[in-house]
């Protein structure tokens, strides 16, 4: 088993994820993709798009072992939803 250690604060991973998605990756993915999951490596800018946390994750270390990835819902500000309030940017 394989144990990958955290390289970076919690404040940096949510800096570099959110910088990232936002110039690089949210183009190419929110168009046909809302909803899915989308895992980003903070350190290379390498993504992954699937139905779940975990296996939009696994599809990225399985491209890239060393990876430090970061998670977003696409077209939402979080991943997962507490309570009854939806998350979902109203105009």
């Amino acid at each position: 088993m394989i144990f990958r250690q955290p390289r970076y604060s919690k404040e940096e991973f949510a800096r570099r994820g959110n910088e990232i998605y936002e110039s690089q990756v949210r183009s190419q993915v929110e168009e046909s993709n809302y909803g899915k999951i989308v895992a980003i490596d903070i350190e290379t800018g390498a993504f992954e798009v699937a139905d779940t946390p975990m296996e939009a994750v696994d599809r990225l270390y399985q491209r890239k072992p060393d990876a430090q990835p970061w998670v977003i819902r696409i077209g939402h500000r979080a991943v997962f939803r507490f309570g009854s309030r939806s998350l979902k940017k109203f105009i």
